[in-house]
């Protein structure tokens, strides 16, 4: 029997699974569902979460009601042990697909698609993804520039997905910024200082600093020039970043402050 469409089809593991299992329900109360987590090293540990709307939506308000959410959670159930900067995000428009129903949502669009198990020796594919088949178990893609003789369209199986995420193009701008995804807010100069690669860990502290990253205003004078959705586009293009809030948590000898 084929898993429901709404099920996720990409799961973590080690610490990142732990997380899960202590915010999924909370965050599925509220309305969200998660799309993916993740625990790297960036500035010492960082917990990422990447959630969204049923209609694949998420504004900076729905992350901070997220994060208020499961902070306290996290707090008690210390699934990281150590401390880490919280980031609540949205997938973004270049987005994993981690459900059946996300290849349907963007049928049509290339994607970047590596399997856990290979198919006939290969594990890694790009091109157009297609509607899942009927029975829920396989995805076709189309793949450009095959040799002669090799099939241009190749059924993958979805239980053997290892990871899987559109690729930014402008048609896929286009389309999210139709869709009502578009370009996230922009970031205040200083906070994305703080997310390039050569952002320096911040020292510790002694107690839980919530820093929700807010958009600059959107209100523009009626005399300024009237962006096109061609301009939108390419703004959406050159700024694909997530929407994304973030909290310092920090635990000290054996207590969060």
């Amino acid at each position: 029997m084929a898993d429901s469409p709404e099920k996720r089809l990409i799961t973590e593991t080690g610490v990142a699974a732990r997380v899960v299992q202590v915010i999924e329900a909370s965050i599925e109360g509220l309305g969200f569902r998660v799309v993916r987590v993740r625990v790297s090293s960036a500035n010492g540990c960082t917990v990422q979460i990447m959630a969204e709307r049923p209609d694949g939506t998420m504004s900076v308000d729905d992350c901070e009601a997220v994060s208020r959410a499961i902070s306290p959670l996290l707090d008690l159930d210390d699934p990281i042990g150590k401390p880490y900067y919280l980031e609540i995000s949205s997938p973004g428009i270049d987005r994993p697909l981690v459900r059946a129903v996300d290849f349907e949502r963007w049928a049509g669009y290339e994607a970047k698609i590596e399997l856990a198990v290979p198919l006939e020796g290969r594990k890694r594919f790009r091109g157009i993804i297609r509607t899942p088949n009927p029975d829920g178990l396989t995805v076709p893609i189309d793949l450009p520039d095959v040799k002669e003789g090799l099939p241009s369209r190749i059924d993958l199986p979805l239980r053997d997905l290892g990871d899987a995420y559109l690729v930014l193009t402008d048609d896929l701008v286009r389309e999210s910024l139709r869709r009502g995804g578009g370009p996230p807010p922009m970031l205040d100069d200083e906070d994305e200082d703080e997310d390039g690669p050569e952002a320096e860990p911040a020292p510790p502290l002694k107690k839980k600093i919530s820093r929700p990253l807010k958009p600059k205003a959107s209100a523009r004078p009626k005399s300024e020039k009237i962006e096109t959705e061609a301009s939108l586009a390419i703004k959406a293009q050159n700024k694909a970043k997530p929407i994304r809030t973030k909290a310092v948590r920090v635990k000290d000898d054996g207590k969060l402050h």
